[in-house]
């Protein structure tokens, strides 16, 4: 800011751009454009390229104007706002294009742009608008107050911005508003456009760049390189344990000594007959990995299709919607998982077991985001969701991902289980036990080392989500993805099997909590990222993101603590 007044934009050899939208279509025009030949070859549908050519060149297949979009701008106070909210240059004459899920979601609302691009034609300082502000004109005072106020919040606009239209240069200082409104001002807004040819960039290559130009790369390896570490260290362990003293005490167990007297059964051999008793809330316990298994899975593909480029920057919304789309046709292994793990624990009342693993979770984070949606609406911002969104999303919910989980339960209920050892009729006395094998001990050291293999990482994606840098590493985050899960199991067979020993037999949440933990520790480094990271102004700003965050601990807190107890409960059966 400028001790004059308020500074608009800045030098525009360092100017930032907050508008996702233009960026990416910008950047991804001017990429395709220097590519602009024809092509016999096949491409899946939305990763074709397009051509683009000169004027007197022009055919049906290769145009020589670049459609411009823009969508939102943001900044650091989370509220996201559209672009023609404030008193910029707009066009009124073109359609807005079609939105997908996920931009609808994600507050992604494209609309078209009064600037004007043909492929190869240099422009420089072109005039776009003129804005002018009389300070009699009470009209005109409120949006100049609302300009000052995105300048404070740092809301950006990438274009340059001239107090005489007569003299239009960009190669000075930027424009200032004068913090009082004592005359009349006039805003004039102009655009610069250069082609530059690039003939060492593939099409298919074409957002490398970003990869290669971000100065945390090595970071990310480091990252990579930690979280090996941390899941070969916990295999090395585990497989120690089961193939070695766990197989030793199998082997010594099943002999008997010359004296033809059986040896005595100690740690957890005296408690074969009770790791299959079920335990107490079986019937929650049932729905978390109904809930956990429709999400792991679901991420599992999201992020496997992300790692092939299936859902590139240059489609905006698809990572979003093909997250939800997923979790919406994957309710018949919720509840199928569910319906047979509550089988499972002798469990009868199968249909209120299929009622809570249908409207538990998604119902908490329905409630959730509804109630960030109407601080969004009562705030203006673009991201606040309309009604007619609402009630789509509800009716997905119930016409399509409950009709299927109850689909899930129906046959995961007639599936019978067969349990590998019996029951005992009177339950085996726990010895009282140390501070080491508490459950509260045990879940707080299973939760730190799968939280090491993601803190890192974790970083990059807190930045892109609400310091809106671009993130494009979704091989470096399945390759976590994978470390995580595998650490999550083997810390919880690691400590179930210490607890095992100490002839404690109440696994079954202990299991669970023992790598869900981990949520627990993200929650906290959200926390430190927003007073250490962020300038959030506002007291709704800061309610939408612990409202968010608590989202995404819900969701992790699910992930974690199912890919824990399943590893565990197939190595126990």
């Amino acid at each position: 800011m400028s001790t004059r007044g308020f500074r608009v934009g800045t030098n525009p050899c360092s100017l930032r751009l907050a508008l996702p939208g233009l960026r990416w279509l910008l950047g991804l025009g001017l990429f395709l454009g220097l590519h602009a030949t024809r092509s016999a070859a096949f491409y899946l549908p939305g990763l074709a390229p397009v051509n683009f050519c000169e004027a007197a060149r022009e055919t049906a297949t290769c145009k020589s104007s670049i459609a411009l979009f823009v969508n939102r701008l943001d900044s650091e106070s989370v509220l996201p706002y559209e672009y023609n909210i404030f008193d910029f240059c707009q066009d009124f004459g073109k359609k807005n294009p079609s939105e997908n899920l996920g931009q609808v979601l994600f507050g992604e609302r494209i609309t078209s742009s009064p600037y004007e691009f043909s492929f190869s034609k240099t422009e420089l300082c072109k005039k776009v608008c003129v804005k002018s502000y009389d300070r009699e004109n009470e009209d005109h005072k409120k949006k100049l107050a609302f300009l000052k106020k995105g300048v404070q919040l740092n809301y950006q606009h990438h274009c340059y911005k001239h107090s005489d239209e007569n003299h239009l240069t960009c190669n000075g200082p930027s424009m200032e508003i004068p913090g009082e409104h004592t005359d009349k001002l006039s805003v004039t807004y102009t655009y610069s456009v250069r082609f530059e040819e690039n003939k060492s960039i593939k099409w298919a290559s074409r957002w490398d760049y970003i990869l290669e130009s971000m100065p945390y790369t090595n970071i990310q390896w480091f990252s990579i390189m930690n979280s090996f570490v941390i899941a070969l260290f916990l295999s090395g362990m585990v497989a120690m344990i089961l193939l070695r003293t766990l197989h030793r005490d199998i082997i010594r167990y099943n002999q008997v000594n010359f004296s033809e007297e059986v040896q005595e059964d100690f740690g957890w051999k005296l408690i074969h007959g009770d790791v299959f008793r079920p335990p107490r809330n079986r019937m929650l316990l049932s729905s978390f990995l109904g809930q956990g298994t429709q999400v792991l899975i679901m991420m599992f593909i999201t992020l496997f299709l992300a790692c092939f480029g299936f859902l590139s920057p240059a489609n905006q919304g698809a990572l979003m919607t093909c997250a939800v789309v997923l979790w919406v046709l994957l309710g018949t292994p919720a509840g199928y998982v569910s319906a047979r793990m509550y089988k499972t624990l002798k469990g009868v009342n199968w249909k209120t077991n299929f009622l809570l693993t249908a409207l538990l979770c998604p119902g908490v984070v329905f409630v959730d985001l509804f109630f960030m949606n109407l601080i969004l609406w009562v705030e203006g911002s673009l991201a606040a969701i309309s009604f007619g969104t609402l009630i789509g999303i509800l009716a997905m919910w119930f016409g399509i991902s409950v009709p299927l989980t109850f689909l899930g339960a129906y046959f995961g209920s007639k599936k019978k289980f067969k349990r590998p050892v019996h029951t005992n009729q009177i339950p085996h006395h726990i010895p009282q036990q140390n501070f080491c094998t508490k459950p509260l001990f045990g879940v707080i050291i299973g939760g730190i080392l799968p939280f090491g293999c993601i803190f890192i990482q974790l970083f990059f994606i807190l930045n892109s989500i609400w310091s809106h840098q671009m993130y494009f590493m979704f091989g470096f985050l399945f390759l976590v993805f994978i470390i995580l899960l595998i650490t999550c199991s083997e810390a919880t067979v690691l400590l179930c099997y210490f607890h095992l020993c100490a002839e404690d037999y109440h696994w079954w949440w202990r299991a669970f909590f023992t790598s869900s933990f981990t949520a627990v520790y993200l929650f906290i480094y959200a926390v430190h990222y927003f007073f250490a990271k962020l300038q959030i102004m506002g007291i709704a700003s800061s309610i939408l993101y612990f409202g968010y965050t608590m989202v995404m601990v819900l969701i992790f807190f699910l992930l974690t603590g199912t890919t824990g107890f399943f590893f565990l409960f197939l190595v126990y059966y």
